[in-house]
């Protein structure tokens, strides 16, 4: 180990689009980075949603830093009026801005636990003079790497909710596991798309993912016969439901809304409202039952789709002394300003190091992850963070406590786009005002996570 903290590198724990954004700041400030990604390959949860088209565009879901790092390179930027889907960001960005990072991108390297160097989360003594000390299982066994300060960057798509409206399993729901996603499902996987065409499929959720699927198997339904989906909600419908609307400042984001009523409007999807999950049956045939907890025994489907949204792993950081909100899992200074009950992507206050700072010092949650079960994160509020975070690292206080940054208004922020071709969305689009006579919802691949989050969107999922 180096004689002295400053010596070390900055652990960055997850390779996605936070984290790699982060690794370029701290580069551009002269100090040493390490990131660690579990997956196979940089942006992995992201090629996981590689067929969902984002409703940022180009020009929200880049980072300044990194694009100076990539800039000698010959890397040229996309169109900054087009929606990349989740592959294209990952391979025409985020993939060469790992490889200009080089070594200091670490795949397979999972991580099981970080502390306090020969401290646990109850001794006092000496502690924050202690460098931090991860602990990493890859392919070849396990190992320690010492750090200065650690950003955790992970996202939460390891982590999807489940069906049960308890935030606990349904009853059933693991034995039901062969027959239950928690992903927006790629349509266009001939496998995929016989699992779901002409069957009766559930779909759980009242966010962009769930639009998402929602829209995608009303265009299954035109072409497949006896395709159909059974829309479960825990509340009832209202004006908000679909979304932001006219007044969406990402339009893609209101068309998505827009399909998903289409949907329902148009004979392709039925509502359940008022309908929370108890209970997931076989019947005689092998279907799938779903029970409330009022009584009610839904008629029996084919397939489930969870997408109850995504909540935080905290597990490897439990010997850190970390400031979270008992009910979002977010820091506790920030948690305030993105909860969903009073904000959308766009009242979300700016906010840099200190609202994301911990009683541990040097510990940092960013992107996704620091939003925990809040479903209002876009890419956009994950590069700001981080340009904030690592100049509070590098001691610049003024730089890090000047925080800017202006979000889209308003509309659904747990999804992404729902364009095919990469241009289109760009007219006003809205889903709040009343119905055009006729909406076509066939109007390409949905979008899903994110942030935005979907499973991704103009949002960050990792």
């Amino acid at each position: 180990m180096p004689t002295t903290t400053s010596d070390l590198p900055v652990v960055v724990i997850g390779a996605g689009p936070a984290g790699l954004a982060a690794a370029a700041h701290l580069v551009e400030r002269g100090i040493e980075p390490l990131v660690l990604e579990a997956g196979a390959a940089a942006a992995s949860a992201v090629r996981e949603w590689s067929h969902v088209r984002l409703f940022s565009t180009w020009a929200e879901l880049t980072d300044p830093a990194a694009e100076k790092l990539l800039a000698p390179t010959g890397w040229i930027k996309p169109d900054a009026a087009t929606y990349p889907s989740g592959g294209e960001w990952a391979e025409l960005y985020l993939q060469p801005l790992a490889h200009v990072l080089g070594e200091r991108v670490r795949v397979g390297a999972a991580v099981t636990g970080v502390s306090r160097t020969g401290r646990d989360r109850i001794v006092d003594a000496d502690r924050e003079a202690q460098p931090f000390v991860v602990h990493v299982t890859t392919a070849d066994g396990e190992e320690r790497i010492f750090a200065r300060a650690v950003i955790d960057a992970s996202g939460t798509w390891t982590t999807p909710g489940p069906a049960g409206a308890g935030g606990l399993p349904a009853l059933g729901e693991k034995t039901a596991a062969d027959r239950i996603t928690y992903r927006v499902p790629d349509l266009k996987d001939p496998t995929v798309r016989a699992r779901y065409a002409g069957k009766r499929t559930a779909v759980i959720g009242s966010g962009a993912s769930a639009f998402t699927a929602l829209a995608t198997l009303a265009e299954l339904a035109e072409n497949e016969p006896g395709t159909h989906a059974v829309w479960i909600l825990r509340r009832g419908i209202s004006g908000s439901t679909f979304g932001g609307g006219e007044a969406d400042q990402l339009p893609a984001r209101g068309a998505l809304g827009l399909a998903a009523k289409a949907a329902v409007d148009n004979g392709y999807a039925d509502a359940v409202t008022g309908f929370r999950t108890e209970s997931i049956q076989r019947d005689g045939e092998g279907r799938l039952v779903l029970a409330g907890e009022d009584g009610r025994r839904l008629d029996p489907v084919d397939e489930v789709i969870v997408l109850t949204g995504f909540r935080p792993d905290l597990s490897f950081l439990s010997e850190l002394r970390l400031g979270l909100d008992e009910r979002l899992q977010a820091p506790l200074a920030l948690a305030p300003l993105i909860d969903p009950n009073q904000h959308s992507c766009g009242t979300v206050y700016p906010h840099g190091h200190r609202e994301l700072s911990h009683p541990e010092p040097g510990v940092y949650l960013v992107g996704m992850k620091s939003y925990g079960r809040a479903p209002t994160f876009l890419a956009m509020t994950g590069f700001e963070q981080v340009r904030s975070v690592t100049a509070a690292i590098a001691g610049d206080l003024e730089s890090a406590d000047r925080v800017e940054l202006t979000l889209p208004e308003t509309g659904v922020c747990g999804g992404a786009g729902l364009f095919d071709d990469p241009a289109a969305g760009q007219a006003d689009v809205g889903c709040c005002a009343p119905a055009p006579a006729l909406v076509q919802t066939g109007v390409g691949a949905p979008a899903g996570t994110v942030a935005e989050r979907t499973q991704a969107g103009g949002c960050c999922s990792s």
